[in-house]
């Protein structure tokens, strides 16, 4: 119980106000908050499997600051993606299976290498044999404080203009992959 508590709590302050809560606000605003929440849900177990089983070891193989530039690489497109998107959001509401892994890839991304991750990769140095209780309890911290994104994503999608959500979304997305890169050449300091 120790394992899945302390993983819980962890995860939740850790995420709140975090580029991925972010990033469910802003799905949030253009998908159903369903499709989302299923996204969220597949990438953070694997996610968070990856670190918990394997995130000692491979970072020894792939420094972080290349994970984090690809991540911070992938914002960017997806912050021009959504610009672009008037027609392409309404093809993936016809694909149930695009909005899914839209979601899932982009929050695998962000994840890798993110204090989320990272304080898993600690938690289960530290614990060691409860990996299940440590996956269950980062699992559920994350989908609470990226629910609370979700919903307040939704709810800016009944007040506020279809236009003005998107350009702020992709915002978002350009900003974090913009200080990704400028963090990951050690041009400004995050930590």
């Amino acid at each position: 119980m120790f394992a899945f508590s302390t993983a819980f709590i962890m995860v939740i302050l850790a995420e709140m106000g975090d580029k991925t809560q972010l990033l469910a606000m802003a799905f949030a605003t253009k998908y159903p908050w369903k499709k989302v929440m299923f996204g969220i849900l597949v990438a953070t177990i694997l996610n968070h499997f990856v670190a918990i089983a394997a995130g000692i070891y491979l970072h020894s193989f792939i420094p972080k600051d290349i994970v984090e530039l690809v991540a911070s690489i992938a914002f960017i497109v997806f912050g021009l993606w959504i610009l672009k998107d008037d027609e392409l959001g309404n093809e993936a509401e016809k694909n149930r299976f695009s909005i899914f892994w839209t979601v899932a890839i982009a929050f695998f991304l962000a994840e890798m290498g993110d204090k989320t991750q990272l304080a898993t990769v600690a938690l289960s140095a530290q614990i060691g044999a409860d990996m299940l209780s440590i996956l269950v309890g980062t699992t559920l911290g994350m989908l609470v404080a990226d629910g609370l994104g979700i919903l307040l994503g939704a709810t800016l999608h009944k007040y506020v203009p279809d236009r003005v959500i998107k350009k702020f979304a992709s915002l978002i997305f350009i900003l974090f992959g913009v200080v990704g890169i400028l963090h990951a050449m050690n041009i400004i300091n995050l930590y």
